[in-house]
This record gives C-alpha cells, structure tokens and sequence, in this order.
C-alpha cells in the first residue's frame, strides 16, 4: 500500500510525461483556442488595415468609391477576410509542428516575434514607398527579403512550404477578385496584379505562423507552471 501511495504521489508531482513546447494537455482547449483565435484575428485586422493603408496611399490599390466604408480607406470586407485567414494560419502552424512531432524552438520569444512584424511591416512598406527602375527588381528585392525574413525567424522547411502554399493560394484569388473587378491594381503586371504580391503573402504567412507558434508556446509555458505550483 505504502509502494502504491508514492507511485501515485510521484505521479502527480511530475504532471503529465509529453507536453513539448506547444498545447498537449490543458483543462479547457476550446478556451485556449477561442483566445488565441481571437488575438490573431486582432492582429490580423490592425495590420491589413495599417498595409492597405499604405497601397491606397499610393494608388497601388485601387477600390470602386461606392465600396469604401471606413475611415482606412479601405473596403470593408478586407479586414475581416485578412483576419479569418491570420486565425486559420496562426492555428494551423503550431497544429502542423505537432502532428510532424518537430516543435518549433527556434527564435521562441516576444521580442523575435515583434522584430518579424517590423520587418513584415517594413517589406509592405518598400512595397508601396520605395521607386524602383522596373517591377522585376523590385520583385526581385522583395522576394530576397521574403526569404530573409523566414531564415531570420523561421528556418523550419513546414514553415516554409506552408508559405509557399498559402502565399500561392492567396494569389490566386487575389487574381480572381481583380478578374471580377472588386477591385484593381494600377500597373498590373502578372494577370492583372502586381508581380511582387506573392512576396508580400509570403512574408505574411511566416508572420502570422511566427505569433501563432509563439502564442501556443505561452499557453504550454503558462498551463506548466500552474501545474508545478499546485
């Protein structure tokens, strides 16, 4: 009896055997994910409207007048489409680390993570403030800083795919909005947009996977030391 107590004792002393640094065993995961959901969707909103701010600022965007219904300049269906989409990748980066059973550990820390929203940042912004002589070194250029910022807070070969598809994905129905007029891009140069666009997702994807896996990580990190202090 006295062997079975301390087995037992042990036991709860060590929680649980596999929690990796990502969500395995938490009370409420329906919780967690509404919260998380939640913040990406925040995240994702503010910066579509900040980097669309930036392209109407210069014409690059261009929207029908009747469909402009925010102080953003912006249509009002971007945003929440912006932020479904940063809820979809945020959940899915850290669900696909899980499931290839490789957590992602490197670079783990706020401050990473809001030097890669700067630099996400600061690539829309050459995007739409930078003069270059032809669009294909500027597509160039972009594309070079893309992948700059996935070796500098990324360098997972899952991040990189995920990018690649979901950048590739987001072109094509960005094609496909322009094709049905709802709205344009001046100076199209790639079917009817511009050739540089896939770049922009690109750097987006690693961006919102980079808050995701850092915000699964924070829960993990906070659901353990609940767990040592009871």
């Amino acid at each position: 009896m006295a062997d079975t107590s301390d087995v037992k004792a042990h036991q709860l002393e060590s929680g649980p055997a596999v929690c990796g640094p990502y969500i395995a065993v938490i009370t409420n995961k329906t919780a967690n994910l509404v919260i998380r959901g939640v913040m990406l969707f925040s995240v994702g909103v503010f910066l579509s409207l900040v980097l669309n701010l930036l392209q109407v600022q210069r014409n690059i965007t261009l929207f029908p007048p009747d469909v402009i219904a925010s102080v953003f300049s912006s249509a009002w269906w971007v945003p929440p489409c912006c932020g479904t989409v940063s809820v979809m990748i945020g959940l899915l980066y850290p669900c696909i680390d899980h499931c290839l059973g490789k957590p992602h550990k490197f670079k783990r820390e706020w401050s990473s993570v809001m030097r890669c929203i700067a630099v996400f940042v600061g690539i829309n912004h050459a995007s739409a403030k930078v003069d270059f002589e032809n669009n294909v070194q500027l597509s160039l250029t972009l594309a070079a800083l893309s992948i700059g910022l996935w070796w500098t807070f990324d360098r997972s070969r899952s991040g990189f795919g995920l990018g690649v598809s979901i950048a590739f994905l987001a072109t094509l129905t960005t094609q496909l909005l322009v094709y049905n007029e709802v709205f344009q891009y001046t100076s199209p140069d790639f079917l009817y947009i511009r050739s540089w666009l896939p770049c922009i997702f690109f750097a987006g994807v690693i961006t919102m996977g980079n808050i995701g896996r850092q915000l699964a990580m924070y829960e993990c990190n906070v659901v353990q030391e609940k767990k040592h202090q009871d």
